[in-house]
């Protein structure tokens, strides 16, 4: 069977699988997630089988499943129209796909440079966006205590951006350099998570904000992997940083 095939076949599989999540008793609507993220890891290492390494087992597999997870836990704040529930589950289908090629690139770009590097690199950057933003504003919607909101957000978007920043150059394991720079860019989410859910902000904004936070940072720490973080560059991420800080600016309750 080829790859593409074997990629349709597992995003197919796993859209089936969420739709029938849906249909869990409340009770048991965690633990049907928690086995859907189980068998998205377990079907992602059959349809990427061909090229995977022992090591990407940790840097390339998980972000199928954040990105399941993301997808089914946002799917109970959705309306209960049907055609709504649809439509989720087809641009599940679809972005499941976007990820196994995505991350066969990935897998087959390892010690050489290819041109669809640089299109999996923002399709990669994409998914790591709107799976922040999705599971940020789950973690918002429960309106937990802000150290829980911190807690949630430091084990989301660890891997997330673990994986972001590995993916730059490929290396066989993760370097101390990748993760101290997770780490620092975590802490710094996490802190804003924290302070966030001090402000009467509604769930959408504050995952807006901490995706754009996100977006920042992980365009300044990719560029410096890179080895291309010039004065313009970071010019440039600064004036994203300073309209980011305008709109919060704005939006404070003055009142």
């Amino acid at each position: 069977m080829r790859r593409r095939e074997k990629f349709v076949l597992a995003a197919l599989f796993l859209s089936v699988g969420l739709a029938l999540v849906q249909y869990t008793g409340l009770e048991w609507r965690y633990y049907a997630i928690a086995g859907l993220m189980a068998a998205t890891y377990g079907v992602s290492a059959w349809a990427l089988s061909d090229d995977l390494q022992v090591h990407e087992w940790s840097t390339i597999l998980p972000f199928p499943v954040i990105y399941t997870a993301a997808v089914a836990l946002f799917y109970f704040l959705l309306p209960s129209a049907f055609l709504t529930r649809i439509i989720l589950l087809l641009l599940f289908g679809v972005g499941m796909y976007a990820l196994y090629l995505t991350s066969n690139i990935f897998s087959v770009a390892k010690g050489r440079t290819i041109q669809l590097l640089y299109a999996a690199h923002a399709v990669g950057l994409f998914f790591t966006l709107f799976t922040s933003m999705l599971l940020t504003n789950t973690i918002f919607s429960l309106r937990l205590p802000f150290y829980s909101n911190a807690l949630l957000g430091s084990i989301v978007h660890f891997p997330l951006i673990m994986m972001s920043l590995w993916s730059i150059k490929l290396e066989s394991s993760v370097s101390i350099s990748i993760f101290q720079k997770t780490t620092l860019l975590t802490l710094i989410l996490a802190e804003l998570m924290a302070l966030l859910s001090l402000l009467p902000f509604p769930a959408w904004h504050n995952a807006l904000f901490i995706m754009g936070l996100l977006y920042i940072g992980l365009g300044v720490l990719q560029s410096q992997i890179k080895e291309r973080l010039f004065h313009n560059t970071a010019n440039e991420y600064t004036l994203v940083a300073v309209f980011l800080g305008f709109i919060f600016f704005l939006l404070l309750p003055w009142k």
